[in-house]
């Protein structure tokens, strides 16, 4: 049997790059088994944490400030991408990218979709709309990307609770322990073939979602005491 090619995969971020962190390990933990392998990383800001993370692992890392965001496409082919993932990049991607990579362009938001999403609906403010709305369950939401924000079809999700004593910091922080777990997964799974935009913009095909995959041990519920 011919293997599937590995998907080659560019990560786009703006900040640290924690995300583009766990999705490197990921992959170093499927080893051969690893559906892509991470070719590119981009970021509008020169100071960005994860260029430095690409550089250490010896991945191209480029800034791409806003004014030349139209260079993005010729980037993309000139590191022959086939898969992108934005982890907490904050411009809008062209148009022209969305649509040479529909299906193949992912993105993980703080909130539960469709809730807490849109236009402005980034980092510390979600974590502070979701605490001042009284909600008591929060959650990373894995979707792929089309030409409207936070509304493509939706992968996985996974619930936080909602103290009552969280800030928009503590929030954040267990938010992202969880996007450090989902999205790793779900970038694989898209890569792999097991998940899979249909033409009609929904999931044509996606595996089970089990919390227990994800839970550290002892394997307990998220809602668990």
């Amino acid at each position: 049997m011919v293997s599937q090619p590995r998907a080659r995969l560019a990560v786009f971020a703006s900040g640290g790059g924690s995300n583009l962190q766990a999705i490197l390990d990921h992959l170093d933990q499927l080893a051969a088994d690893a559906p892509a392998e991470v070719v590119l990383v981009v970021s509008d800001r020169a100071e960005a944490g994860a260029l430095v993370r690409a550089r250490k692992r010896d991945v191209a890392a480029v800034h791409l400030p806003k004014d030349q965001s139209p260079a993005l496409l010729g980037l993309l082919e000139q590191h022959r991408v086939t898969l992108i993932a934005l982890a907490g990049y904050l411009r809008l991607v062209p148009t022209d990218v969305v649509a040479a990579f529909h299906g193949r362009l992912l993105n993980v938001h703080p909130a539960l979709l469709p809730a807490f999403g849109g236009t402005g609906m980034y980092g510390a403010r979600v974590h502070q709309a979701v605490i001042a709305s009284g909600a008591r369950v929060s959650g990373p939401t894995v979707h792929f990307v089309d030409e409207r924000y936070d509304e493509g079809a939706i992968i996985a999700q996974w619930p936080v609770p909602v103290r009552t004593d969280d800030t928009p910091e503590t929030l954040g922080a267990r938010v992202l322990a969880v996007e450090h777990r989902i999205y790793p997964w779900a970038v694989a799974a898209v890569a792999s073939g097991a998940v899979r935009l249909g033409a009609d913009g929904r999931l044509a095909r996606a595996p089970e979602f089990d919390f227990d995959v994800f839970l550290p041990e002892p394997r307990r519920h998220p809602f668990a005491g």
